[in-house]
C-alpha cells in the first residue's frame, strides 16, 4: 500500500486525517495519481455531497449510528412487557392494517396509525395471560390502502424470516420470528483480528453436499467449516444467504433485506455458523446485493406501496433491462435508511466481519455497464454517465461500517477499474477495501480457449496479474463462481474435459492431458495467488477441479439437483486424483500464511522469458520459479536473487503429495553468489523441470524438512 494511503483514515469527518499537506476536500487522490487533477470538480462534488448527507442526517437523524439503526425499530418487535410494536414505511398508502394467523387475517382488527411522512405504527398489547399477541412462527402481512380504495397485502419490508411452500404457492410467506430465550442463539466467540492477507473461500451453503438436495447452515458447520480451516483459508464469503425466491438466481434475486434464506435452516442456525468459524479463526464476509432487488411484487419490495418508484426510481430508470430486476433510488432519505441499517442489521444480528458488495459496476453508471466497454480512460469514472447518488451512497456506507467495526472488510465487485473505488474516504476515494480482480479470471479463460502452449505471452500475463490501481489492494482469483456456472467452463474443464470422467482415477494411466491439467491447474493458481493481488478467493470445489458446473434445479433442466452440488467427496477417494489438487491448495495456502505475500509490496519480476515460458519474481523475502514450457526443462537455470543466503524449496508443484514426479530434490540447498543477475544484486542456479513451479525461501526461515 502506499503510505499516504496508509496514513489517511478512511472517513469522511471533517476531522478525518490525511497524510502530509494533502488537503482534506475529495481532492487528496490526486497526490496518489496525478492524472485525476482533471477531474478534482467531480472529486470534490462527491465528496461535498457525502459531507451534506452527513449533516441532513445528523440534524434531522441524530447522526448516523442512530440513522442505521433502523431495524430496532421498523419491522415487528416484542417490548419488554409482552406488547408488539410493528412500523412500516408506506407513502402511498392512505391507511394500513397488520394482518395475519393471530387475527384470522381480519384487517379491520389492527389498523396502524399514519404519521405526516407516510409511515404507520401499531403496538398490539399483549393477550390476557400475558403472551404476545403474535405468535413466533406465525404468518403475518401488512394491508394497505390505496388512494383508489384497493387493498393490497405485502410481506413486510424489514420481515426477518421468510419461508415457502411449493405445494401451495411459490410465493414466500412472512413469519415473525420471535423465539423463547432458551430457543435464541447465544454467541460464545469473539470476532477474529482482521487478517493481514485475505485468503477467502467463496462458498454458497445449499451446493455444500454431493447429494441431491439443499445443503442446510448446520450441515455447513459440521462438514465444510473444518474443511476451510484445514485448506488454509482464513475468510469465508457467503453466497445466496439474504432472501431470494428464485433458487436459480444465484442469491441474486433478492426479495427479504433482512431475512436469512430459510431454505437451509432458522435463522439461529446461521449465527451458530458464524460463531463457529469465529471459534475457528475465520472471519465471514456477506455476499450482499445493494445493486437491484427482485421484480417480485407480492413478496418483494417492488411495488410495496403501490407505486413503482417507493424504493426504486419510477419508469425505465428502476429497471435493470439485462436483470429484470428493479434499481434502487440511492438519493432518497428513507431508501438510504433501509440500505445502511441492512448493512449494520448483518454485522449486529449475525455478526458478519464484512461484506463484497455485487454489482457495484451496475451501481456506478447510470448506464449499469450494459453495452459499455471500458477503455481505462478517466472520462468514463467522472463523466455524465457516472450515478453520483449510488457514489455517495457507497461512501456513506463505507463511513458507517468503517467508523463502527473497526475491523470490517469490504470488497468491491467492479469491473470497470473506477479510480480511487478502493482509498480512504479522507482522501476523496470511495472507501473499499478491496477490489476484486476481474480481469484475470478472463485472461486466463481466453489463453485457454486461445493459444496454444506455446503461444502464451509471457509478458502479458505477468503484465495482467500486476496491472492494478497503485495504493489499492486488489483480490485475485483464478476463477470464481461466474465460471462454473452453466454455459461456462472451470479452469479444470477447459484443460482436461471429458478425461475428467475417465482418467482421474489413479489405477488408469496418466495420459498427457490429465498431466497437463493437474500441472498448469496448479501453476495458474499459484502465479495469481502470488502476483495478483493483495487478497486471493478460490471459489468452493475449483481447488481440487471440481469436474461439473453449477446449476440450479428449473424448469429447463426438469428442476433436478444433479448439477446443484459440489462433490466434495471426490478428494476423500484416495483413488482419485482430485486428492492432489486439493493438497497443493492446502499447501500454497499454508505456505503464504507464513511467508505473507499478500499483504507484502508488489512483486519485482526479475524474469519473463518468452522462448523458455519463464518467470521469475521476488515477493515478500521468497522467490518464485515458474517454468510454463510444455516440454523443455533447464539444469543449472541461473536466477537472479536480491538477499543473499543459502535457500531451500518451500513450496514444490511437482511433489507426489501433489500428483507430480519429484523432480526437484526436497533436500537440495541453493546457495547464492554475489553476482548481478536480471539487475538483482545475486543469483544462484536452480534445477526447473517443464510446467512446475517452485517457490524457494532463506534456509533460516524454513523447518529442517524444508516446509
Amino acid at each position: 500500500m502506499d503510505p499516504v494511503a496508509l496514513e489517511s483514515s478512511n472517513t469522511l469527518a471533517k476531522n478525518g486525517h490525511t497524510a502530509g499537506n494533502i488537503p482534506n476536500d475529495g481532492t487528496g487522490v490526486v497526490a496518489l495519481d496525478p492524472y485525476l487533477e482533471p477531474f478534482k470538480p467531480a472529486l470534490k462534488r462527491r465528496f461535498d455531497k457525502a459531507q451534506e448527507w452527513i449533516k441532513k442526517i445528523e440534524k434531522t437523524e441524530g447522526g448516523l449510528d442512530k440513522f442505521s439503526k433502523g431495524a430496532d425499530t421498523f419491522g415487528i418487535h416484542q417490548n419488554d412487557d409482552g406488547s408488539i410494536y410493528y412500523k412500516e414505511w408506506a407513502p402511498n398508502a392512505k391507511q394500513a392494517a397488520v394482518i395475519g394467523e393471530f387475527n384470522n387475517w381480519d384487517r379491520n382488527a389492527h389498523r396502524m396509525t399514519r404519521n405526516d411522512f407516510g409511515v404507520f405504527e401499531i403496538t398490539i398489547p399483549p393477550t390476557s395471560d400475558g403472551k404476545a399477541a403474535i405468535p413466533h412462527n406465525s404468518k403475518i402481512k401488512i394491508s394497505l390502502e390505496l388512494p383508489d380504495g384497493q387493498w393490497i397485502d405485502r410481506l413486510p419490508a424489514w420481515i426477518k424470516y421468510v419461508t415457502q411452500d411449493l405445494s401451495v404457492s411459490p410465493a414466500y410467506d412472512a413469519r415473525f420470528w420471535n423465539p423463547p430465550a432458551s430457543e435464541r442463539y447465544s454467541f460464545k466467540h469473539q470476532r477474529p483480528k482482521r487478517p493481514e492477507s485475505l485468503r477467502i473461500y467463496e462458498a454458497h451453503v445449499g451446493i455444500s453436499s454431493p447429494e441431491l438436495r439443499v445443503t442446510t447452515y448446520k450441515e455447513f458447520t459440521k462438514n465444510m467449516l473444518p474443511r476451510i480451516k484445514s485448506l488454509g483459508y482464513n475468510a469465508i464469503q457467503l453466497m445466496a444467504i439474504m432472501e431470494h425466491a428464485y433458487y436459480a438466481s444465484f442469491g441474486y434475486q433478492v426479495n427479504n433485506f433482512f431475512a436469512a434464506s430459510s431454505r437451509y435452516g432458522p435463522p439461529e442456525d446461521l449465527k451458530e455458523l458464524v460463531d463457529t468459524a469465529h471459534s475457528l479463526g475465520l472471519v465471514v464476509l456477506l455476499d450482499v446485493v445493494h445493486s437491484h432487488a427482485s421484480k417480485n411484487v407480492l413478496d418483494g419490495l417492488n411495488e410495496f406501496d403501490g407505486t413503482d418508484h417507493q424504493y426504486f426510481h419510477a419508469g425505465a430508470k428502476g429497471k435493470h433491462e439485462l436483470w429484470d430486476s428493479r434499481l434502487f433510488n440511492y438519493g432518497h432519505h428513507e431508501v438510504l435508511r433501509f440500505l445502511l441499517s441492512n448493512l449494520r442489521f448483518w454485522m449486529d444480528e449475525y455478526h458478519f466481519d464484512g461484506f463484497r458488495f455485487d454489482g457495484v459496476t451496475s451501481m456506478l453508471y447510470l448506464h449499469h455497464g450494459i453495452g459499455t466497454g471500458f477503455s481505462g480512460g478517466y472520462h468514463e469514472y467522472f463523466g455524465a454517465d457516472v450515478d453520483e447518488e449510488a457514489v455517495v451512497y457507497l461512501m456513506l456506507a463505507n463511513e458507517l461500517l468503517h467508523e463502527l467495526y473497526p475491523d470490517v472488510i469490504t470488497v468491491a465487485e467492479d469491473v470497470s477499474g473506477m479510480p480511487a473505488l478502493c482509498l480512504p474516504l479522507s482522501l476523496g476515494g470511495v472507501g473499499f477495501d478491496y477490489r476484486l480482480a476481474m480481469a484475470i479470471p478472463d485472461m486466463w479463460i481466453k489463453i485457454l480457449k486461445e493459444k496454444k502452449d506455446e503461444e502464451w505471452d509471457i509478458g502479458n500475463i505477468t503484465f495482467t496479474l500486476t496491472n492494478r490501481r497503485h495504493g489499492e489492494k486488489t483480490i485475485a482469483y483464478a476463477e470464481s463462481h461466474d465460471q462454473a456456472l452453466v454455459g461456462d467452463k472451470s479452469l479444470m474443464m477447459h484443460l482436461c474435459d471429458a478425461e475428467l470422467y475417465t482418467h482421474m482415477s489413479t489405477l488408469t494411466p496418466l495420459t498427457p492431458v490429465i498431466d497437463r491439467g493437474m500441472a498448469l491447474h496448479k501453476m495458474i493458481r499459484l502465479l495469481t495467488h502470488a502476483l495478483g493481488g493483495e487478497g486471493y478467493l478460490n471459489f468452493e470445489g475449483n481447488e481440487f477441479g471440481h469436474p461439473e458446473w453449477l446449476d440450479f434445479p428449473r424448469e429447463g433442466n426438469q428442476n433436478s439437483f444433479w448439477y446443484a452440488r459440489r462433490q466434495l467427496n471426490l478428494t476423500e477417494d484416495r483413488l482419485l486424483r482430485y486428492q492432489f489438487l486439493n493438497n497443493f491448495d492446502r499447501s500454497m495456502n499454508l505456505c503464504e500464511n507464513k511467508y505473507g505475500w499478500l499483504h507484502a509490496p508488489q512483486a519485482y519480476i526479475s524474469l519473463k522469458h518468452e522462448g523458455d515460458k519463464v518467470i521469475i519474481f521476488e515477493r515478500a523475502g521468497v522467490v518464485f520459479a515458474f517454468n510454463f514450457h510444455p516440454t523443455q526443462s533447464f539444469e543449472n537455470y541461473r536466477i537472479g536473487v536480491d538477499v543473499a543466503g543459502t535457500y531451500r524449496v518451500v513450496l514444490d508443484s511437482d511433489t507426489k503429495e501433489h500428483g507430480g514426479f519429484s523432480r526437484v530434490d526436497s533436500n537440495t540447498r541453493f546457495f547464492t553468489e554475489p553476482l548481478e543477475w536480471n539487475h538483482r544484486r545475486n543469483c544462484t542456479h536452480i534445477y526447473l523441470p517443464c510446467r512446475t513451479a517452485l517457490v524457494f525461501a532463506l534456509e533460516s526461515t524454513t523447518t529442517p524438512n524444508g516446509h
